[in-house]
């Protein structure tokens, strides 16, 4: 809960340049007091499109997913109204997979953006697109939708596609996935492939870190490598995020982020 609670305190950071941080709500039960928090990497767009190429009249996103084949059967598909309603915020993730890289990432990134805006469009009585903490405060009883993209793959090594996307609504870029950009190191590729010579970030990916900063866009580290994370906490004048990743002394996996990390976060 307060991880979450923080992410989005940071969000207003980052996106007003420091004009007050945006508090939740606290909510007493009676014997425990609740915080409202958000989902900040919800992957169904991906499923949108495999199973029904995003024509968004297939699809009935009221419905509980959970009964319905064939997203009852996906683990990409834990998320439709019904449970967002019990959440009340999602970050939307715009992912392309990693064999898209130095092909048509850029243009399946755009695609998605746009199936994002198209699905909160559709339910707009209750989905509300937003970009800043401002805007989910004041979404009043309506669903804050964010748009996170998922890989820097997905600028396709252009500081210009960076700008559009924070144009289209884009509020965090995952620097990488399961693979090394010609930028940055992903804790999921091989040593052998890393573009950086093993100092996690290329000159050009710093210009990234700090472009990022100046747009108001959240780094997001999950996926990254370690030598990529500890350059980044080097150089950014912002918060950081992992959107999903976990503690690695609970689960130790490259994906997860070490103890000595999380203290300097």
């Amino acid at each position: 809960v307060f991880s979450v609670y923080f992410i989005f305190n940071i969000i207003n950071f980052v996106s007003t340049r420091g004009r007050g941080f945006y508090t939740f709500n606290v909510k007493n039960t009676g014997s425990v007091s609740q915080m409202e928090v958000g989902h900040i990497h919800n992957d169904l767009a991906w499923n949108v499109r495999n199973f029904v190429h995003n024509q968004l009249q297939r699809f009935n996103f009221s419905a509980d997913l959970r009964t319905v084949a064939p997203w009852s059967n996906s683990a990409w598909s834990q998320t439709d109204l019904p449970r967002m309603q019990q959440g009340m915020l999602g970050f939307w993730s715009a992912y392309v997979p990693c064999d898209s890289q130095y092909k048509d990432a850029v243009q399946l990134t755009l695609e998605q953006i746009n199936v994002i805006r198209r699905l909160v469009d559709t339910y707009s009585n209750h989905l509300q697109f937003v970009t800043t903490a401002q805007d989910v405060e004041f979404t009043s009883w309506k669903i804050a939708s964010l748009v996170g993209v998922e890989g820097g793959h997905s600028l396709g090594a252009s500081l210009g596609v960076l700008r559009a996307l924070y144009d289209l609504g884009v509020r965090y870029l995952t620097l990488t996935h399961t693979c090394h950009t010609p930028w940055a190191d992903s804790s999921s590729g091989a040593a052998s492939d890393s573009n950086t010579r093993g100092e996690g970030l290329t000159h050009f990916g710093k210009i990234v870190v700090h472009e990022l900063n100046r747009l108001g866009m959240l780094v997001d580290l999950s996926h990254a490598a370690h030598e990529t994370v500890l350059a980044v906490l080097e150089i950014t004048k912002s918060p950081i995020i992992f959107s999903h990743s976990s503690a690695q002394a609970l689960c130790n996996t490259s994906r997860n982020v070490p103890d000595q990390v999380l203290k300097l976060v």
